[in-house]
């Protein structure tokens, strides 16, 4: 599979990008990895997203992280690390404390009706009016920074948090506020966290990180 490197940093952390060409891809690409068995009965689009988020991940690693039963990387001890993928690009970062990354194609005016009232309330959706963003990368990127909380901090969630169980408290050129709830977990309520984003073309990224 073709692929390209390059990196970028956000919130003083360098993230690796993988852009790839879907239809270089080949079964035998698969190979390169050492849980390759564990892939061969998904689909091609999940085989070469998994392909190029464990090579972003080699990027950033040095090597390629083992998986769990679950296909989740297993980082080495004392390293934390965050893969995501969107299309034909993957990120991958790792971090010494808990990271989470996420990238996410701009949503659509259409997207953003059917998907608004699942991810933010009357209050986060004020916060982001107040931004004066456009609503579709406003949302976008509500819905990114989300699930960038969810992977750092995934460890001391409950079961299936769901969006309402972090709160959007403000929202800048630089950086999303999102304060924690019970709701995901009990031992971090009332934490809040910043979590930097960019805009890169039509996409949105989001980093969150945190002791």
């Amino acid at each position: 599979m073709q692929t390209t490197h390059t990196t970028l940093s956000l919130a003083r952390h360098t993230l690796h990008r993988v852009d790839f060409d879907p239809t270089t891809f080949t079964a035998a690409d698969l190979f390169w990895l050492p849980h390759h068995a564990a892939l061969h009965h998904t689909s091609p689009k999940r085989q070469r997203e998994h392909l190029a988020g464990r090579l972003a991940a080699f990027y950033a690693l040095g090597a390629i992280p083992p998986i769990t039963e679950s296909r989740a990387p297993l980082w080495p001890a004392g390293v934390f690390g965050s893969i995501s993928h969107c299309a034909s690009t993957a990120l991958a970062v790792i971090s010494s404390q808990p990271v989470g990354v996420d990238i996410e194609t701009l949503f659509s005016e259409q997207t953003c009706a059917e998907l608004t009232d699942s991810i933010i309330d009357d209050q986060e959706h004020a916060v982001l009016r107040h931004s004066l963003l456009p609503f579709t990368q406003a949302l976008t990127l509500a819905f990114s920074a989300k699930e960038s909380l969810y992977k750092a901090f995934s460890a001391d969630a409950l079961p299936l948090p769901g969006f309402a169980s972090a709160k959007i408290t403000a929202l800048t050129a630089t950086d999303l506020t999102l304060c924690i709830t019970a709701d995901f977990s009990p031992a971090r309520a009332g934490e809040t966290v910043l979590v930097a984003w960019q805009l890169a073309h039509n996409q949105v990224i989001t980093l969150a990180s945190g002791s």
